[in-house]
Order: structure tokens, then C-alpha cells, then sequence
């Protein structure tokens, strides 16, 4: 019988670890049928000669949410072979929602995000249920898409407007045990909570998921325990176990694989890094499953004042962050506001509960990208404390008088993690840490993080050798499929979906960053593709082809093993 595609005379890199080998890969009704050296006709012919045939790459941490419903393709990260995403991270998620609280559920995803809330008013809210909301999902997808059951949504769903204010009471939790459950029932991969405390509304306040004590996470999780599936995704994850162990404790409560945000080495902690592995290592040897997620990016941030959030969380910032421009830049004239501002992020310890990672000299790592004024162009490349040097200022002042003087529109980049080589080439060795990790989907207009995996095979893999191509493929596959418990793909083997990246070893990067306006109500993004990425293939059928889109939309919404067991009627 002849195939629908044949993949010829590539080089298979098939996800298990194994060394590659020369073969083809035959595909018939959207799975792998055979692989080897194949001699049956196809409907179409792929020669592969000098390119890597890998199992589809997948992006597991994403807020694509909303993104979803006008762009199925969850752009950028198909361009880096990335065949399946994992949306509903950090406990937001846009389902279940009752309806006229749309806009407030929205509200939650677009400030802690950064997806422009113009953008996100043009989706059609015609669900309530998670099942609806996934059902919606599935009516038209370019790559597969799974979900994880939101603790924001599921809290503000059940208790509105109190939700952030409180504590739930039993009978509360009781009813988002019922719609976690019901979530689980509709194929759900899991459930995410938030231990972030920079993570807020729009109006200054956090998100409901931040609300919650421990007893009622741990009730949320226990549902999983109860159904025998499911995964445990946390933000804001590695303080709370540093603090505590909370996701050691919350994995082996529940028996669940709980991943976290993140192993990573940080500017201004450099040796938390060695804590923190060494508090996994422990884990792991006690047999409980609670491991970090990690990235292959240097993470820097691209902001102009008038639309930061680098200061969230700080007293005297956060609510100027969030006024009408005019607003800010009356109060970054103001004299006694800038006296309070230095007293806080100069002067102080910078322990505020609820802030970013600023640290001490936190200035050294804010450098001016772009000036707008002619007469400023000098100070492009300049970090902070060198331009007050060279001005004669202090810190608040140099920043703030170019901030005003331009009309908040200076772009500014900070530098927040992973700038030291050694540290990240450990972090990616690290067999005891999952890669990901990408934020695909969110803070669209302050960088693009979709190219993790083209960064890994063509930097980390091809220029610095700090590990083997199979190694590198097998941690973009099949080590994320097992994690979120996708059993049918993540290797190719005959009977597992056809979900495959054709790539040249030689090629394969991240292009640079661009800006795109490409979303809803005229709004912008970076956008970031890649260069080497010949097919991304979903399902059996052609995706991309040299980055252009082919018109397939053959991907679908991935669903739990207890789905797939048809026990939807379990109780």
C-alpha cells in the first residue's frame, strides 16, 4: 500500500538518545507506518539527504490561550519545529469562565503576560466549561494543542469577585474540586497553580491563584491523585521550594509529576543555582517527582517605561506602572516621587515581597537600546550607572530624566539570566531538569522566546558542543512528552503519530527578533522565526514547508490517558 509521505534518506534522530542512522520514514493516515529503507510509492516524496528527520520538538511552556483563536498555527513556535505547545501555564487559562466575567478573566492573562488587552477583546468567549472551551479549540489547529486546568480561572469561576481577598471555605473548594474534575474528565493534561508573587491584575492586585493557601492546592492536586493522571505545573515554583519544599511536598502528596519555573542562574544570585540543584538532587533520590524547567535562552527583556513591567511590585512603582501615561510622566518629574523611588530600589534591600528580580546593582544590567532624540544616541549601549557617571547624577535621576525627556519612549533592554556560559551549559546537562520554557505566546512586545530549540541544536549543540545532537532531541521530545504524559508521539517508532521536524544540523538558528503587526486591533509583537527548519510536519501532513505555511490545519487538541480510556464517566 502506498504511502501518503515518504521521508527519503535522512538522517533519524528518533528521540530515543540512540545514535542517528541513515533511513526513510514512511507515513500513512497521519502516523508513522514503517521506517527503514523503504521501496513503496508515495503520494509525496520529501528527500531528506543531509538534513536531520527528528520527532516533532514540543513547547510546553505557553500562553497561547487566547492566540489560539486567530493564529492555530501558535506562531512563532512552529518555526522552530515545535509540532505541540502546552497552554494554561501559571494557573491562567480562559476556561471555565460564567458569562460577563470574560473580560475580567482576560484582564488576569494579559497583565501577568503582557498580551495587549485590545487584542485579546476580539476572541469570541462561546464557551463556559473547560470541555467547551477544548472542543472549541479543536475545530481548527495547524499544531496540537494541550491544556492544563488554570487555578485563577477555576478560583475566580467559583468564587468571582472575591477570589482575590480571601480564603475559599470548604464548600468552595469542594465546587473547584468538582470543576477540576470535570476538566480532567474532558482530557485536561493537569492543573497549573502560581506561587509568583509579582504576578498581578491590571488594577495593582494578584491574581486569584495567589490567594490560595496550601490546603487548598493541595486539594486541587488531590483530584489528580484521585483520577490516577494528570500533571502539576507551578509558576513562581523555585521560591516556593526554596522557601519550603512546597513542590517536593505537593509531588509526593499527590504521587503527580509537578514541573516548575525554573532552574536558572541569576545575575545577582549566582550561587542559588548550586542550593537549588542540590535540594533536586535530593528529591529525585527520595523517588518524588518535582523537576524544574530550564532554558537554553540568555533571558533579556525589551521595554520602553511607557508599557514596563520591570518594577511591578515595588510600592512607590507599581501603581505609576500601571497610570495613564501622562500620570507617569508627572510622577517621574516629581522630585519627592523620585526621592521615594531611590530610597526603595537604590537605597533599600530589594526584598519587597511581590517584586521582580532586580537585586543589588540591579542598574548595571538596564542598558538604553534605542534613543530617540539625535542628542541621545550616545548614550545607546550605556548601562544605567554609566550614564549617571557620565552625567553626573544619581541613578533615579540620569533614568527618569531621559524617560521623560523622551517621552517614555526610550527602548531600554535588562539583562535578567543565564549570561554565564558554564552555569547554562550545567543547567542544560542537567538530567534532573526538563527544557522549555519558551513563554510562546506572552509578553509579545518585550521578546521573543519561541526559538529555545533552534538556540539548543545551533549554538549549544552545533558552536559549543556541550552535548550530542541525539541527547539535544531527545530532551525537545521525547523527555517532554513523557513528562506531560503524550504517549502516542515525542519518538518515531511505527503505530506513534506522524509529528516530525526536518532540519540541516549545519543551519539550524534563531533569526533575530523582529517587530511584526500582526495582532488583532492593530497591535504589534516580536517575532521570531528561524533559519534551517526545512518541515514541520503535524499529523502526517505538511505544516511549514521552508517556513511558509502549506494551508493545513491537521493539528488537534491532545487529551489525557484517562480519556483515551474512554472513562469519561468515571466519579
Amino acid at each position: 500500500m502506498a504511502y501518503d509521505l515518504l521521508i527519503k534518506n535522512g538522517s533519524i534522530v528518533d528521540g530515543s538518545g540512540s545514535p542517528a542512522f541513515r533511513g526513510d520514514v514512511g507515513i500513512r493516515n497521519g502516523k508513522i507506518a514503517e521506517i527503514g529503507k523503504l521501496r513503496e510509492s508515495a503520494k509525496r516524496v520529501i528527500n531528506a539527504t543531509g538534513l536531520v528527520v527528528a520527532p516533532g520538538f514540543f513547547d510546553t511552556h505557553c500562553h497561547y490561550d487566547a492566540q489560539v483563536m486567530w493564529d492555530p498555527l501558535c506562531t512563532c513556535s512552529c518555526y522552530h519545529g515545535h509540532t505541540t505547545v502546552i497552554i494554561g501555564n501559571c494557573s491562567l487559562a480562559l476556561a471555565p469562565v460564567r458569562h460577563g466575567m470574560e473580560e475580567r478573566l482576560m484582564e488576569f492573562l494579559s497583565y501577568v503576560e503582557a498580551i495587549p488587552m485590545e487584542s485579546l477583546r476580539t476572541v469570541n468567549v462561546d464557551w463556559e466549561t473547560i470541555a467547551e472551551y477544548m472542543d472549541t479549540l479543536d475545530r481548527r489547529l495547524g499544531v496540537n494543542v494541550g491544556t492544563l486546568i488554570g487555578h485563577t480561572a477555576v478560583r475566580h469561576y467559583v468564587m468571582g469577585r472575591e477570589s482575590q481577598g480571601r480564603a475559599a471555605t470548604v464548600r468552595e473548594i469542594e465546587a473547584m474540586r468538582d470543576v477540576v474534575r470535570d476538566g480532567i474528565l474532558a482530557g485536561a493534561l493537569g492543573i497549573s497553580v502560581d506561587r509568583n508573587k509579582g504576578h498581578y491584575d491590571p488594577h495593582g492586585v494578584q491574581i486569584p491563584g495567589l490567594w490560595a493557601d496550601e490546603d487548598e492546592i493541595f486539594a486541587l492536586g488531590d483530584v489528580l491523585a484521585e483520577m490516577g493522571t494528570g500533571v502539576i505545573q507551578s509558576g513562581g515554583g523555585r521560591e516556593a521550594e526554596l522557601q519550603n519544599g512546597l513542590m517536593t511536598r505537593l509531588s509526593k502528596s499527590t504521587g503527580c509529576q509537578v514541573v516548575y519555573n525554573n532552574l536558572v542562574h541569576l545575575l545577582h544570585k549566582p550561587k542559588a543555582l548550586e542550593q537549588h540543584m542540590t535540594l533536586v538532587d535530593e528529591t529525585v533520590k527520595a523517588g518524588i517527582r518535582a523537576n524544574p524547567m530550564c532554558s537554553p535562552n540568555t533571558t533579556t527583556h525589551r521595554f520602553t517605561m511607557r508599557n514596563s513591567q520591570e518594577f511591578r511590585g515595588v510600592p512607590t512603582w507599581h501603581p505609576i506602572l500601571i497610570a495613564p501615561d501622562d500620570e507617569k510622566l508627572r510622577a517621574y518629574s516629581d522630585p519627592e516621587i523620585r526621592g521615594k523611588l531611590h530610597h526603595e530600589v537604590i537605597e533599600g534591600d530589594l526584598n519587597i515581597p511581590g517584586a521582580p528580580v532586580l537585586g543589588p546593582g540591579w542598574f548595571r544590567n538596564f542598558w538604553v537600546a534605542e534613543a530617540v532624540l539625535d542628542k541621545n544616541k550616545d548614550l545607546e549601549g550605556k548601562s544605567l550607572d554609566q550614564i549617571a557617571e557620565l552625567q553626573g547624577k544619581g541613578i533615579i535621576d540620569a533614568f527618569l530624566d531621559l524617560v521623560v525627556e523622551e517621552n517614555l519612549e526610550t527602548v531600554f533592554l535588562r539583562g535578567v539570566s543565564n549570561y554565564d556560559k558554564e552555569a547554562s551549559a550545567k543547567i542544560l546537562n542537567y538530567q534532573n531538569a526538563y527544557i522549555g520554557l519558551s513563554d510562546g505566546g506572552a509578553h509579545v512586545q518585550f521578546r521573543g522566546g519561541s526559538g529555545f530549540s533552534s538556540y539548543l541544536l545551533g549554538y549549544w549543540v552545533r558552536q559549543e558542543h556541550i552535548m550530542s545532537l541525539e541527547k539535544a532531541v531527545k530532551k525537545l521530545t521525547f523527555d517532554s512528552a513523557s513528562v506531560f504524559g503524550i504517549y502516542d508521539r515525542g519518538l518515531l517508532r511505527p503505530g506513534l503519530a506522524a509529528d516530525i521536524a526536518i532540519f540541516d544540523p549545519d543551519t539550524i538558528f534563531p533569526l533575530p527578533a523582529k517587530v511584526v503587526h500582526d495582532f488583532p486591533a492593530g497591535n504589534w509583537r516580536m517575532s521570531d522565526t528561524s533559519t534551517g527548519m526545512h518541515f514541520t510536519i503535524v499529523n502526517g501532513q505538511v505544516l511549514l514547508e521552508n517556513g511558509r505555511h502549506t494551508g493545513a490545519f491537521s493539528g488537534r487538541v491532545l487529551r489525557n490517558s484517562l480519556y483515551h480510556e474512554g472513562r469519561q464517566g468515571f466519579r
